[in-house]
């Protein structure tokens, strides 16, 4: 299953665990294929030496180069959209249009707020993990 996986989920799926880590796990076992742009690429970095800082024990590197491979890079230049309260994640819908993906996961309340946009649902960990679950 092709999905979008909102960089808070990514943070906390690798910090703290959670719905979130079962959703790295079903990632890092290649169970669904994340779908990335560059810009989420960019995001997912700078965020995660961000909280790297706050938690040094958890080795980042390596598993940020494994999950990157394991997913596939989309070209969005083709794709605007702007559907979120906060600008900057539209870029998530974005990434689903062009990966034609149906799903994106999230913890963010803008992007939960969106629900739905056109054909691309919004759901949080837990609730993708229920709904199409087990994996």
């Amino acid at each position: 299953m092709r999905v979008v996986v909102d960089t808070n989920v990514l943070i906390s799926g690798i910090f703290f665990g959670g719905p979130p880590g079962d959703i790295i796990e079903l990632w890092k076992s290649k169970r669904i294929t994340p779908v990335i742009s560059e810009p989420i690429v960019s995001e997912y970095l700078r965020v995660a030496r961000v909280i790297h800082e706050k938690y040094p024990r958890i080795e980042i590197d390596a598993l940020l180069e494994m999950l990157i491979i394991n997913a596939e890079i989309v070209d969005t230049s083709g794709f605007t959209v702007d559907a979120c309260e906060d600008p900057d994640d539209n870029k998530f819908l974005e990434c689903a249009m062009a990966g034609e993906c149906r799903i994106v996961i999230s913890g963010d309340n803008h992007l939960l707020k969106v629900s739905k946009y056109q054909n691309i649902r919004i759901l949080t960990p837990r609730d993708f993990l229920e709904e199409y679950g087990p994996f």
